[in-house]
């Protein structure tokens, strides 16, 4: 099978090429993408969530610092965390239990 190609200069003058029609191939399937990993920060206070009831996440690391907001931002937004309950006392922390994609991330980590 051929197939013609109409070709237009700047100077208004067109070529027609004649080219032998190609059989493409059958489309790739598309690959799932990667899922991403927890950063060791984000690790650590998400295996800590494993320890505790109700899978709780702790508002504070091994050394008694407040957890990094952007630690729980990010599992946040990568769905390995999730607001829970507010605080009446301190509102401007944020509670956060594990979920169950955060602990199959985990889960594939060991």
């Amino acid at each position: 099978m051929r197939a013609t190609l109409n070709v237009r200069y700047r100077d208004g003058g067109v070529d027609a090429l004649e080219r032998e029609a190609v059989a493409l191939p059958a489309p790739i399937a598309p690959i799932a993408p990667i899922a991403p990993k927890p950063s060791p920060p984000q690790r650590r206070w998400l295996t800590r969530g494993l320890r505790q009831p109700g899978s709780k996440l702790p508002l504070f690391d091994e050394d008694g610092q407040l957890i990094n907001r952007r630690t729980v931002a990010a599992c946040i937004k990568a769905g390995w965390a999730e607001p829970w309950q507010r605080n009446p006392i301190k509102p401007d922390w944020l509670v956060c239990k594990l979920t169950a994609d955060g602990r199959a991330v985990l889960g594939r980590m060991q």
